[in-house]
């Protein structure tokens, strides 16, 4: 009466991870956000849920491209499109058990089918796709202050606000109110940066449905092409590739816009335990 489960991060944002390639569990959204509880629960983020893309409804038609299906939930049980730092860590645990080695692999996600390269010296490359860049003014506020913001949307949504000292983003422990409400019905992702040198960046981060995390992978993407539309290095009209460093309070991130519009994430992933989880308690939890 045990479910087998990890435990993994990619720059300190972590993940439980569930493998369950049948996709026999029914993970509940009240049974996420107690495995993710970091008092009751194991702590985490989010929930990785390992699943065959073949086994999955949501996957089935990506099974032909991509074997694996990464089924993400945030840390309050809700389902996200997409989460890169839960890729790297996706794959490593896919390399951890046999299933994939270093080199080439394809992840199935509800954002798409992603790239996924697994580097001899331990790092993880994620193909991210592209951004989209949504039109209209954007404003992000903290108490009295506001400040404009760039919608980015890489497969989940973004306002990325340029400001002078991180500590301007306040504690990030609620969703910083943003306008006009029109402009992400579900609500968003908002990143805080500031500048370290020529194409190096530090953000801050509210992950909506997990509070302030101490990583994002798809908010490091947005950050950069925000940053590269701002500096006039966007790479579709420079014809040159855009990278820049992207600091984070739980590392540091690689990012790369090409002139074609792909963006690639490069970083680390590690696992760092396995247990079980007992299945009464989940059960009971779980209601």
């Amino acid at each position: 009466m045990s479910i087998p489960f990890l435990k993994g991060h990619g720059t300190q944002n972590d993940f439980v991870i569930v493998p369950d390639p049948g996709n026999a569990l029914d993970l509940t959204p009240a049974a996420v956000a107690a495995l993710c509880d970091r008092r009751a629960g194991l702590g985490a983020d989010g929930v990785l849920h390992v699943v065959r893309s073949a086994a999955h409804p949501e996957a089935k038609g990506m099974a032909a491209d991509a074997e694996w299906f990464m089924d993400y939930r945030n840390g309050d049980g809700s389902i996200a499109e997409m989460c890169g730092n839960g890729v790297r860590v996706f794959a490593r645990y896919l390399q951890h058990a046999g299933h994939t080695t270093e080199g080439d692999l394809a992840v199935a996600t509800r954002g798409g089918v992603k790239a996924v390269h697994i580097a001899k010296n331990g790092d993880i490359t994620v193909g991210m796709g592209s951004a989209r860049l949504p039109e209209g003014d954007v404003t992000v506020s903290v108490g009295e202050r506001s400040w404009p913001a760039r919608n980015v949307n890489m497969g989940n949504p973004h306002a990325v606000a340029f400001v002078e000292d991180l500590a301007d983003a306040g504690d990030l422990r609620t969703p910083p109110p943003f306008s006009p409400p029109s402009a992400y019905p579900e609500g968003v992702n908002v990143e805080f940066v500031v500048d370290r040198g020529p194409r190096h960046v530090a953000m801050r981060v509210h992950e909506r449905g997990a509070g302030e995390t101490r990583s994002c992978g798809t908010g490091a993407c947005a950050v950069a092409v925000a940053a590269a539309r701002r500096d006039g290095a966007d790479p579709s009209v420079t014809g040159a590739p855009a990278t820049y460093t992207v600091d984070v309070p739980g590392g540091r991130l690689v990012i790369t816009e090409r002139p074609d519009g792909e963006i690639e994430m490069t970083g680390p992933a590690v696992i760092v335990a396995e247990g079980e989880i007992d299945a009464e308690w989940l059960e009971d939890v779980a209601r």
